[in-house]
């Protein structure tokens, strides 16, 4: 019912907007010529009002070239590219929240989201909602990997990169688009797009996008949904030329968890591969803590935006993209501790904000001056239930903040080039307010929730200059030379963790006279700075764009020991350096055949010896767990025709579980298959593709995801293998 009352209320207020318009055509749009040989799946690519390419681009055909997984997640659709990996329990994207992304050697969920510059991201975990959109409805998606643009609402942070979906707004055109999916394992996605053209008088463009996906899990009982979307787009020009855009996306995914596997399971990799979770109730906690129903996730997610230009005149334009986010969700896991509980996470989460921007063209150059500022109310509860009766047991965290938090963020952007030289420079201010809160306690038999003065965190503000600079001269027509530094932050994070301990371990703590606020006194914002340098070649027959990329990593939230309670627990003190080479290359062997190469390396370490426990670590110059030196996405584009084919490889260099490099996990190669073949000469459909897309070709056992701090010990550290080999089947249509 909620969801219908927020449905409607967006087609009310797109009909309103419709009826008030007046007869005007939308600009015209002239973007900066890129060379183009053959079919390109990446690109480089740089926000509006820059001069400079900061970024790598995957584009429409890159889109569909990663095939149904990337229909449904985003990190799957940007793994093509060099020094980013993405490792995924499930072979359909499907798996929310339970893939890891890392960029450059740095956790994702660090990174920032945006929706045509518009912030996404959530609490517990911290970070993008990646898997909440259909990618049929984006035209391409952008991703920065260092310097990241001023005018970006990175939202709590970008020290992992920032990654821009950039709508497919409503179409001049009337069309559809509706595609079909089956697989192995049940597997089955609807898609349907729906585009107006642009209306009689009003001149205005209405989308409309439905898409069902559901799945059986490869492994154990339940399913990995059903995943439900909407979205809905408007564009409607006004008399002044100008053109507002409207955005509405809902998201609805219920799944059952995958259970991950210890590294002593790791080692003995063929006899535990298909171990997952107990597909009935027993009687005894210890293994009913494993029963599947107990071990999932729903998850439900609502997106406003708008886009609302103000032309003042040939100089200035102002633009407001007003906005607002909802997330409900809960997830229950079983918990060995406390003898065996379930555990459920409850979020919910509503932020709404406003980025207003300013951007001018003068003879020099252009400029940007914008400010962002939001408001977010997170509440994140745990509640446990006993495993046998699911009778409830008390709360495993109960926190009410006092306020909302409070985000601003001026920023400017300038602009320019002179004769071959092009420049850019950007400056941004982050200043986050994080409310009070008190923390309750509650006791058996009835739980009746009271305060407690120890469980109290006072307010607490943080804020960072972030400047960028981007560089680039062009020797011919056809090489370029470039540079760009940018600061980077991420606000605290990991609250629950602490809170955790903290109640877990409360008597210690207070006879210690250590409150939960001194705990939280030791938090403050991760910061890096990133350098590139790189070049671009361009010629008739291949592109390659080579980056050579140095980071400084301060204040990383690291494990400490405190011998006043003789415990440890995470505080902001850690520092690594980071270096490494990418390339993106496309070689255009014939009129037929293409092929792109995407290696790079990446070194990310520790500064110094890290202390847990009194005793001394050692992890100085070793390599962050879960981070490859080596990655390589390679393939080929063959087109006959109407006929098509895309082989792709993908390989990985070993891996660490722990920051000592007790845990090592292998290096693997994956292949991958897709063959499509496409219809032009139906009288009643403009297109009709018919696509086979094979993942894991050769049926490969290997761990996907390591899931741990970057610096866990051995053994705290849990894993999960990665899918076998899937068949998935698509038909489609556009007319």
């Amino acid at each position: 019912m909620k969801f219908m009352q927020q449905f409607m209320a967006v087609c009310f207020v797109m009909a309103a907007l419709s009826a008030g318009a007046g007869e005007s055509g939308p600009d015209k749009v002239i973007l900066d010529d890129v060379v183009v040989t053959g079919t390109k799946l990446v690109t480089p690519t740089k926000q509006t009002n820059e001069t400079v390419y900061t970024g790598s681009e995957i584009t429409r055909d890159g889109l569909d070239a990663l095939g149904s997984k990337a229909a449904v997640s985003v990190y799957e659709a940007i793994n093509i590219l060099p020094g980013i990996t993405v490792e995924s329990i499930d072979p359909y994207g499907l798996a929310a929240e339970q893939k890891n992304i890392r960029v450059r050697g740095v956790r994702g969920f660090l990174g920032a989201m945006t929706v045509a510059g518009v912030p996404n991201y959530g609490g517990n975990p911290m970070g993008p909602r990646e898997y909440i959109y259909d990618t049929e409805n984006f035209d391409s998606i952008a991703v920065y990997k260092g310097a990241v643009p001023a005018d970006l609402g990175t939202g709590v942070g970008a020290r992992g990169g920032a990654v821009d979906l950039r709508p497919k707004w409503p179409e001049e055109e009337f069309g559809v688009n509706v595609s079909q999916g089956i697989g192995t394992h049940n597997y089955s996605r609807s898609f349907i797009r729906l585009d107006s053209g642009s209306l009689p008088r009003t001149g205005t463009g209405l989308s409309l996008s439905l898409s069902h996906t559901d799945a059986e899990k490869w492994k154990g009982p339940g399913d990995l949904g059903p995943r439900k979307n909407v979205n809905v787009m408007l564009r409607q020009p006004m008399p002044t030329g100008d053109e507002v855009k409207f955005w509405f996306n809902a998201n609805d995914l219920n799944q059952d968890l995958y259970r991950p596997l210890t590294y002593s399971e790791v080692e003995s990799l063929g006899s535990f591969y298909n171990k997952d979770y107990n597909s009935s109730l027993t009687g005894n906690k210890s293994d009913d803590i494993n029963y599947y129903r107990y071990n999932r996730g729903d998850y439900a997610n609502r997106d406003f935006l708008a886009e609302i230009p103000v032309t003042l005149s040939d100089t200035f334009r102002l633009k407001f993209k007003p906005y607002y986010t909802d997330e409900d969700t809960e997830i229950l896991q079983g918990s060995a501790s406390q003898g065996g509980i379930v555990i459920k996470r409850k979020r919910d989460i509503e932020r709404y904000g406003m980025i207003t921007q300013l951007d001018s063209h003068f003879s020099w150059g252009k400029a940007s001056l914008g400010y962002w500022a939001e408001v977010s109310d997170m509440i994140i509860r745990q509640q446990n239930y006993d495993p046998i009766t699911f009778a409830f047991k008390g709360y495993g965290m109960y926190m009410k903040s006092d306020d909302k938090g409070v985000a601003h963020s001026p920023f400017l952007k300038l602009a320019g080039s002179i004769g071959q030289f092009d420049w850019q420079a950007g400056l941004k201010y982050f200043h986050y307010t994080d409310p009070s809160s008190q923390g309750y306690v509650a006791s058996a038999p009835d739980y009746t929730l009271k305060a407690a003065s120890d469980l109290f965190r006072e307010e607490k503000t943080y804020d960072e200059i972030l400047p960028t600079l981007g560089v680039a001269y062009r020797l011919t027509d056809t090489v370029e030379l470039n540079a760009s530094y940018g600061r980077n932050q991420i606000r605290p994070y990991a609250y629950v963790p602490l809170v955790n301990i903290y109640n877990q371990n409360r008597t210690a703590f207070q006879a210690a006279g250590v409150t939960l606020d001194d705990m939280f006194s030791g938090y403050d914002m991760e910061i890096s700075d990133n350098f590139e340098v790189g070049a671009r070649f361009r010629f008739d027959r291949f592109e390659v764009v080579p980056t050579l990329f140095y980071s400084r990593h301060q204040n990383l939230l690291t494990t400490v020991y405190d011998p006043r309670v003789n415990l440890s627990y995470n505080q902001n003190v850690g520092d690594a350096t980071g270096y490494g080479i990418e390339i993106e290359s496309n070689f255009l062997i014939n009129d037929h055949l293409n092929f792109f190469l995407n290696p790079s390396y990446t070194a990310l370490t520790y500064d110094d010896d890290l202390t847990f426990q009194g005793a001394v670590r050692d992890t100085k110059d070793k390599q962050v767990l879960d981070t490859p030196e080596w990655t390589v996405k390679t393939g080929l584009i063959y087109t006959w025709k109407d006929f098509e084919i895309i082989p792709m490889i993908r390989y990985m260099s070993s891996r660490y579980g722990d920051a000592e490099h007790n845990e090592k996990v292998d290096d693997y190669v994956m292949a991958d298959l897709k063959m499509g073949y496409t219809f032009n000469h139906f009288s009643f459909v403009d297109k009709l593709r018919l696509s086979l897309e094979l993942t894991n070709l050769f049926d490969k056992e290997y761990v996907s995801v390591i899931n741990a701090m970057d610096d866990s010990r051995a053994g705290n550290t849990s894993y999960y293998v990665g899918a076998p080999f899937t068949a998935m089947m698509t038909v489609s249509f556009d007319f």
